[in-house]
């Protein structure tokens, strides 16, 4: 399936329906008076939001959803048939805005939650509502209140507990391979990874959580370069991010370097996925280069304050540790 995390749809809901000019007309009823209905009310646009579904492409594809208009007023009061609404099928994660003036409509992020992003019009009155002592036969009815017409923009973030950033081919699929059941593209050249894949990982018989992998960041991707900004918005929502760091590369400038790289991306980006919690990774430690390295990096990140966990995704060694401190420090943040 083509995992597609941005779409822009046009909706409008049903307009309501006209009320009804009617006379009552009954044999040995000489007054019978006006018993025009009222108009039905115009269909309502529906977001829903389903676990079932993991991508926009149905959206990108079908972009104009048009509910139908409430049925007219009839005579003897009765009332027009309202309108079936428009349900739209949306992940679980996805964000929907107004755009043209900016206004969020609906941030879904529960299994079958459901949120009205375009009401259906009222139906007009019908001429039995306009009676007075005064005037005793209208002959008038209102029309139906126009439904909304909005151009919105669909946007995709995804829900993890936690999110792994880093440089290309730092090993961040090989990880998230070893430790779930997740089954993301690997290979030995930059941006293999051209979507966000997500894990589950089972710590211990009761504790689980879910990590996102997201494409590889090089510098300047807040600007657009190499994939940009397109996935970083699926961090937004963790709790915490995974800095993985490969020194085993050549040329080699300084794991504290890369680190850096990339943290000021985050914040280029938004300040608040920079202040989120991280957990840091050197991987590849079954490499000799790597090996030969490790001692001195890890010293430069200790002087600093910040602890360095040393794993292999490919052995696993190292990698128990790290989901039990990731299980760990997920335990421990506040409940928003």
């Amino acid at each position: 399936m083509r995992f597609v995390d941005e779409a822009k749809i046009y909706i409008k809901s049903g307009d309501g329906g006209q009320g009804c000019v009617s006379f009552r007309r009954e044999k040995f009823v000489p007054r019978g008076g006006p018993d025009g209905g009222d108009g039905g009310k115009g269909g309502d646009i529906i977001a829903v939001a389903s676990r079932s579904h993991r991508t926009l492409l149905d959206m990108k594809f079908n972009q104009h959803h048009v509910a139908k208009r409430g049925g007219q007023g009839e005579g003897s009061n009765k009332t027009g048939r309202g309108s079936s609404n428009i349900e739209l099928i949306v992940p679980v994660g996805t964000v929907i805005a107004d755009m043209d003036t900016g206004e969020l409509l609906a941030d879904m992020t529960e299994d079958g939650q459901r949120a009205i992003i375009a009401r259906g019009g009222i139906g007009g009155k019908g001429n039995s509502r306009f009676k007075t002592s005064t005037n005793r036969a209208p002959r008038y009815a209102q029309e139906g209140i126009p439904g909304e017409e909005k151009t919105v923009s669909l946007e995709l973030k995804l829900i993890a507990d936690v999110g792994t950033v880093g440089f290309p081919n730092v090993g961040k699929s090989t990880l998230i391979s070893s430790v779930s059941a997740a089954r993301p593209r690997i290979a030995d050249y930059p941006f293999t990874t051209l979507k966000p894949n997500l894990g589950v990982v089972n710590v211990g018989d009761y504790v689980t959580f879910v990590i996102a992998d997201i494409p590889g960041l090089i510098e300047g991707a807040h600007l657009g370069v190499g994939l940009g900004t397109k996935f970083l918005r699926h961090i937004e929502r963790t709790s915490i991010l995974l800095h993985i760091i490969d020194i085993s590369k050549d040329p080699f400038t300084g794991a504290w370097d890369d680190y850096e790289t990339i943290n000021n991306e985050l914040a280029s980006f938004s300040s608040a996925v920079r202040a989120k919690p991280q957990i840091v990774v050197i991987n590849k430690i079954d490499l000799t280069a790597t090996k030969e390295r490790l001692k001195e990096q890890a010293d430069i990140f200790s002087e600093r304050g910040v602890r360095v966990y040393p794993i292999s995704a490919v052995t696993g060694e190292g990698t128990g540790e790290l989901m039990k401190e990731i299980a760990n420090k997920l335990a421990h943040l506040p409940i928003s």
